[in-house]
């Protein structure tokens, strides 16, 4: 198979420590194992406007990987149904605030802000991307989840989810790489 690159996965144990989170690269293929919690636009608005009226956050955010997914209805014998993420820069208003609380990484799709590339960078974080279209088979990633804030949220709730080599690619390392930005110029050149 001359000429053929096969790209190893980085397992990583969660939570991300600060020196694993420094050895990332942008384009880096990453198997989470561990804790992670699932958080859209909702959840979002309403865990900064806590911080903004100065009140208690309902889970610790430090050293916490966020998913930007809302799954569907677990079927039966499955921990959760299709759990795929949305686009994140619908969170790009609220995601500075909560990286400044101590949140290590954040699990989503698409290009971000340069705002928010900045504060990744600024607060050491790490941007990872997950396949959009693939909830089904993230799904299967999946070994528990149980609601840990807003239920009345429905899909949208907080969600902590325990995951068993859960596939991202480093999409924003704490350097401030920009996989889309980078990917995109080496495809554009191979041309």
């Amino acid at each position: 198979m001359e000429g053929m690159v096969i790209n190893m996965a980085i397992r990583i144990k969660l939570p991300l420590d600060e020196k694993t989170a420094q050895s990332l690269r942008a384009g880096d293929e990453v198997l989470l194992t561990g804790t992670i919690y699932t958080a859209r636009d909702a959840a979002h608005k309403r865990l900064v406007e806590l911080l903004q009226d100065g009140g208690a956050l309902p889970l610790d955010l430090s050293g916490a990987i966020i998913y930007y997914a809302g799954p569907t209805a677990a079927p039966p014998g499955r921990a959760t149904g299709s759990i795929g993420p949305t686009t994140s820069s619908r969170m790009d208003a609220y995601t500075p605030q909560l990286l400044q609380r101590g949140v290590a990484g954040i699990i989503g799709k698409g290009p971000r802000s340069e705002t928010v590339k900045t504060a990744f960078a600024d607060a050491g974080a790490v941007y990872f991307a997950a396949v959009g279209g693939a909830g089904a088979l993230l799904a299967q990633r999946v070994k528990s989840s149980e609601v840990v804030a807003f239920p009345e949220l429905g899909a949208e709730a907080i969600r902590k989810l325990e995951v068993e080599d859960f596939p991202v690619t480093v999409a924003l390392d704490t350097t401030g790489a920009d996989y889309y930005t980078t990917a995109r110029a080496e495809y554009l050149a191979s041309l």
